[in-house]
């Protein structure tokens, strides 16, 4: 019996051990085994190294020429270097990747890249010899457009910090890289293209992966303040932009450089705890590269340290790529609060944050929704002009903001529940005995199809929205219930972005600022001007909420 269990207990290690070399083998060539298992695998980079680098040029009217390269050494950046400007020729970005336990012996490792039309290989040799150090084994190989890559075959190099496991295209003079771990290197890429066409940025990823960043909490601050700034319509392009509608008029103006300027002087004078990007923040007909756009603003609100959530506009995604690729990315850059939300339901950005009370509450404070208004009339010749919020967006926040109440409840100060979106509600021009603070200054293009949720907003305590979209409008209004007691506020926050239109009379740029007395329940807003003798002034000061309630205008 004895000897029969010790064979058994020998035949079932046999068996396991080769079971193991198998799946091992198998592995190794083929990847069998979960990618969840493949991440917690002993190596440095979890994911691909470079192995090189290279650019392809093509043209429409050479059929030998191509842009392609072989699919099973060289991966494609997807990215027109000419951006499709140029009306015959286009250029891409080729990165050769393995595996990091794919590598062979005399299998070489980017170590670095860069751009210029200098071989960096001189300027390495006098640093090494003024510090007297043999860099002799350190060569730069030459690539198109001028490129230059550095390798090593060296055992580990693979491990190294320094290794190059990102490669990545930018766009424009303006352009900036938002991402941890990523930096832009070199001088613009040398193309042969006009100077219609924004320059090409190479911008690389060193050493492992980061993390994403972790989300910053809000929270009340001690005195019981708390400031959101609105930031609408910046209509960011590829490359500096083109101003529209600007004032003063005859002088030299680029859009998206005037625009950041405004914005960052706003940030650093009113000192927001939290952005709202409302909506229209790319110009996708001027933005071919739509991850440029994004990392401008994204760049000056992580410098700043500023927690920011956005939704999208019409605009947004006429560009390169779809709301739900941004909101892909802009959820992994850091101080970003954004969230795609259910996929149950229509739109990209449909959710909700929370802001805690003071100190170590536990309890949220603050309530902001953040809804999708989509972009054009699916069906144009019932309801033509712009979308609207559909049922089961609506139901959705019905369910989630009467889920809420109960824990909203425990705070033991007034709880207040404000909205954001990019498109106006029908509301803004037809509401019940409307009042406004500022007149209209363009007609309302609200939906001519009205969903409800004006009344769902009501129904549920929401006291404040807010939203974009009509540049030249930029008043609050409130609407009244049957009893005349204020229903809800709406308000615009005007065009900060010189990339859009303005005019109607000459309108500056203005961003709206909404702030909060948790002590009182109270919120007053006003707006800043980018132009104009009311430069550094709040514009139109008014308390629209009390208490937790909306309130009438004060009149002077």
């Amino acid at each position: 019996m004895t000897r029969r269990i010790v064979r058994n207990i020998i035949q079932i290690s046999t068996a396991a051990v080769i079971t193991f070399l198998l799946i091992f083998f198998l592995d190794r060539n083929f990847r069998v085994l979960p990618n969840a298992i493949h991440e917690y695998l002993p190596t440095h980079h979890a994911g691909l190294v470079i192995t090189d680098i290279t650019v392809t040029t093509c043209t429409s009217y050479n059929p030998f020429s191509s842009c392609d390269l072989d699919t099973s050494v060289w991966h494609r950046i997807d990215k027109d270097l000419h951006l499709g400007k140029t009306l015959f020729s286009h250029a891409y970005l080729h990165i050769s990747r393995k595996r990091e336990e794919e590598l062979k012996e005399g299998d070489k490792v980017v170590m670095d890249a860069t751009v210029g039309r200098l071989d960096p290989s001189v300027a390495d040799a006098e640093k090494a010899a003024a510090k007297g150090v043999d860099n002799k084994n350190e060569k730069w190989e030459s690539r198109p457009a001028g490129l230059w890559v550095k390798r090593s075959s060296k055992k580990g190099a693979s491990d190294s910090k320094n290794a190059v496991t990102g490669i990545d295209v930018l766009f424009g003079d303006d352009a900036v890289e938002a991402r941890e771990g990523w930096s832009m290197t070199g001088t613009p890429m040398l193309l042969e293209v006009g100077r219609s066409v924004p320059s090409a940025h190479l911008t690389v990823r060193r050493g492992a992966e980061h993390p994403p960043p972790a989300k910053p909490m809000l929270r009340i601050r001690d005195n019981g303040k708390f400031k959101i700034v609105q930031l609408a319509d910046l209509h960011l392009s590829t490359g500096v932009g083109a101003c529209r509608d600007a004032l003063p008029e005859g002088q030299k103006c680029e859009a998206d450089p005037r625009t950041l300027d405004f914005v960052t002087k706003i940030l650093e004078e009113e000192k927001p705890d939290l952005v709202v990007l409302s909506g229209d923040q790319v110009n996708g007909e001027t933005a071919p590269d739509t991850q440029t756009a994004i990392f401008k603003y994204a760049q000056i609100l992580i410098k700043h340290k500023i927690p920011y959530v956005s939704i999208f506009g019409n605009h947004d995604d006429e560009g390169s790529m779809s709301r739900a690729a941004q909101m892909d990315l802009i959820e992994t850059l850091p101080y970003s609060l954004s969230h795609a939300g259910p996929e149950s339901i229509d739109g990209v950005g449909n959710y909700f944050i929370e802001v805690l009370g003071r100190g170590s509450s536990s309890h949220s404070a603050l309530t902001v929704y953040l809804l999708d208004t989509h972009a054009y009339s699916p069906n144009e010749r019932k309801y033509p002009g712009y979308d609207w919020i559909k049922p089961n967006q609506i139901e959705w926040f019905r369910s989630t903001a009467q889920g809420l109440k109960k824990k909203h409840r425990e705070y033991t100060h007034v709880h207040m529940d404000v909205a954001f979106i990019h498109i106006p509600l029908p509301e803004y021009q037809n509401g019940r005995n409307l009042t406004l603070v500022s007149p209209w200054k363009e007609p309302t293009t609200a939906p001519t199809f009205n969903s409800g949720f004006h009344d769902a907003l009501v129904e549920e305590g929401v006291v404040m929205v807010s939203c974009g979209h009509d540049h030249v409008n930029e008043y609050c209004a409130v609407d009244f219930k049957e009893d005349g007691k204020p229903a809800l506020w709406m308000c615009y926050a005007g065009a900060a972005g010189f990339g859009g239109y303005a005019g109607y009379g000459g309108f500056h740029r203005k961003i709206r600022v909404f702030d909060f007395d948790m002590n009182e329940g109270r919120i007053n807003t006003w707006k800043r001007v980018e132009y104009g003798e009311d430069v550094g002034k709040k514009i139109e000061e008014v308390m629209i909420v009390d208490g937790g309630h909306p309130v009438r205008p004060m009149q002077d």
